[in-house]
């Protein structure tokens, strides 16, 4: 029992030596623009010191916004919201030195665009081939 217990203590002792820390964050979003009335995904990524990316969660970095809430990484915005952008800052816990900020303007398009059906597709691949043959 106790060579286990020794074994397991030494094993926790070389990971945690081996840990990697996050040395920069990239902020790669999805869009240009956030959505009101929806959780808004903010996707950051970290530079870690043995020169591999990893993707960041609120367990490694602290979220704050001047507008919405935050849940996790998706910032949430009320679909009444009326400013035109929203500043978010992101600060690694361990080092809050390591901070980003920017600003993320808010979608003004109404999402009412009807998506082709998979039949309307079709024939649209079907009319394009036909034309291409003939040429």
């Amino acid at each position: 029992m106790k060579k286990t217990l020794l074994a397991l203590l030494l094993i926790v002792l070389v990971t945690a030596s081996k840990a990697q820390k996050v040395d920069s964050m990239f902020v790669n979003l999805y869009t240009d623009s956030l959505k009101k009335g929806t959780f808004n995904y903010i996707n950051v990524d970290g530079l870690m010191s043995n020169g591999t990316y990893r993707p960041l969660d609120s367990t490694y970095i602290i979220f704050k916004s001047d507008h919405g809430k935050f849940y996790g990484n998706s910032l949430w915005l009320d679909k009444d919201f009326k400013e035109e952008k929203v500043h978010i800052s992101i600060a690694l816990k361990k080092n809050i030195r390591n901070y980003r900020e920017f600003d993320l303007y808010i979608k003004k398009k109404l999402d009412d665009e009807n998506l082709k059906t998979s039949e309307q597709i079709i024939n649209e691949m079907r009319g394009n081939s036909t034309r291409k043959k003939k040429s």
